[in-house]
C-alpha cells in the first residue's frame, strides 16, 4: 500500500517492508502511521518489518514520532524489527529515547483528595510541633550547662550579637515608636478635643504605649530585622555544612551557636522597649505641644500620675518573652533549613512569620492574664 512518502507491503517470506521517502517534516505533514499498525496486527503477524529508507530526502522530530508509534506496536504485539535501513541519526534518537522509560504515575495520575491533603497537613503540622518542642527542650538543656559553667561558646559571638540586637536596632526602633507614639497622640486629641479633655492625652500615649503597643512594635521590629538575620545566618551555614563541621569536632551547635544570640535577643528586648516607651511618650508631647497647647511640664506631669509602676513592669516582661520567642523562631528556622538557596530564602520567612504569629498569640495570653490577676 502507497501513501504520499510512505509504501509498505508484505512478502512471500512474511516480511513486512516499509518504504519511506521524500521529506518527512511536521511543517510539510506527516502520514498517519494507524494504516502500518492495522497492517502489523493483521493476521498472521509479519516475521520481520524492515525499513528502507534509501531515498529519504530529510526528516525531523516528525519522523521520530511515526516510528516510536510503529516500534511501540510491534513490541506490544512481539514483531522483531530491522532498524539497519534507517538513517544513522534517526537510530540513535529512537535509542536515547527508549533508553530511560518513562516514569509511572508521572501521567494521568488523579487529583489529590481533598481528606488526604487536610491529612498531610494535618501530619506535617503534628512533625513540625514535635520538632519545635524538641528544639525548645534542646535550648533549655542548653541554658542549664550554661548555668552549670558547661556551655562553650565565644565571647566575642555573644558581645558581636549583642551589638547588633542593641545599639544598631536604635535607630530604627526610635523612628517607628516616635511616629507610632504621634499617631497616638493624634488619634485621642481628635476625640478628646471634644470635651476638652485634651489634657487626658497623656494618659492614653503614656499607658498605651506601656502596657502594650511599645513592646509589639518593638517585637515585630526585631522580628523582622534581627529573627530574619538569625535564620538567613544559621541557614547559610546548614547549606554550606557548618554545623555538621561544629557536630563532628564535638562541639554542640545549640550551646555554640544558639545559646549567645539568645541570650543577646532576651537581655537585649527589654533596653530596647524601654527606650521605646520614652520614644513614643516624645511622639506624644509633640503632638500635645503642637496641637493642644499643653506645654511639656503638664504633659509629663500627667504622664507621671497616669502610669504605674506595674504597667511598666508588665510591658518589660511582655518584650522579654518577646525576645525568647523570636530568637526561638528564627534559630528553629536556620538550623532545620534545608541546604540550598530557596531552603534558606523560605527559612527566612518562615522566621519571620513564626516570630509576628508567636508575639501576637503571646500578647493576647499576657493581656488576659494580667486582667484576670487586675494588673
Amino acid at each position: 500500500m502507497k501513501q504520499l512518502d510512505l509504501e509498505y507491503a508484505r512478502k512471500p517470506d512474511g516480511t513486512l517492508h516499509v518504504a519511506l521517502a521524500g521529506e518527512w517534516k511536521l511543517g510539510r505533514g506527516i502520514p498517519a502511521p494507524q494504516g502500518i499498525i492495522e497492517e502489523i496486527g493483521k493476521s498472521p503477524l509479519p516475521r520481520r518489518v524492515i525499513f528502507e529508507t534509501g531515498v529519504l530526502a530529510s526528516w525531523d522530530s516528525g519522523l521520530l514520532t511515526f516510528l516510536s508509534s510503529v516500534l511501540s506496536r510491534c513490541t506490544q504485539l512481539g514483531v522483531e524489527v530491522d532498524r539497519q535501513g534507517l538513517p544513522e541519526g534517526v537510530r540513535r534518537l529512537l535509542a536515547l529515547a527508549s533508553a530511560v522509560p518513562a516514569r509511572a504515575g508521572r501521567r494521568g495520575s488523579e487529583p489529590e483528595l481533598v481528606l488526604a491533603r487536610v491529612g498531610n497537613a494535618a501530619i506535617a503540622w503534628w512533625i513540625a510541633c514535635g520538632d519545635m518542642l524538641a528544639f525548645i527542650g534542646e535550648a533549655f538543656l542548653s541554658l542549664l550547662r550554661l548555668l552549670a559553667g558547661k556551655a562553650r561558646f565565644r565571647r566575642s559571638d555573644f558581645l558581636l550579637a549583642v551589638q547588633d540586637c542593641g545599639a544598631r536596632s536604635l535607630p530604627i526602633v526610635a523612628l517607628i515608636n516616635l511616629l507610632v507614639g504621634l499617631i497616638l497622640a493624634f488619634v485621642g486629641a481628635i476625640e478628646l478635643r471634644r470635651f476638652g479633655a485634651q489634657i487626658y492625652v497623656a494618659d492614653l500615649v503614656g499607658i498605651g504605649m506601656l502596657r502594650d503597643i511599645a513592646p509589639i512594635m518593638t517585637g515585630i521590629i526585631v522580628t523582622g530585622r534581627t529573627g530574619a538575620s538569625f535564620a538567613a545566618q544559621l541557614g547559610t551555614m546548614e547549606a554550606n555544612q557548618e554545623i555538621d563541621a561544629l557536630r563532628t569536632l564535638g562541639i554542640p551547635p545549640m550551646d555554640f551557636l544558639v545559646l549567645p544570640r539568645l541570650l543577646a535577643l532576651s537581655l537585649m528586648m527589654p533596653l530596647l522597649c524601654l527606650y521605646a516607651d520614652l520614644m513614643g511618650i516624645a511622639g506624644g508631647l509633640v503632638v500635645a505641644g503642637s496641637m493642644l497647647g499643653i506645654s511639656p511640664v503638664q504633659y509629663l506631669l500627667e504622664t507621671k500620675h497616669a502610669i504605674r509602676l506595674n504597667d511598666l513592669f508588665l510591658g518589660l516582661f511582655m518584650s522579654a518573652v518577646f525576645g525568647v520567642l523570636v530568637a526561638l523562631a528564627g534559630c528553629l528556622r536556620g538550623v532545620r533549613s534545608g541546604r540550598s538557596a530557596s531552603a534558606v530564602g523560605e527559612a527566612t520567612t518562615s522566621a519571620v512569620v513564626t516570630g509576628i504569629v508567636s508575639i501576637v498569640v503571646a500578647t493576647a495570653i499576657i493581656t488576659g492574664i494580667s486582667y484576670v490577676l487586675g494588673i
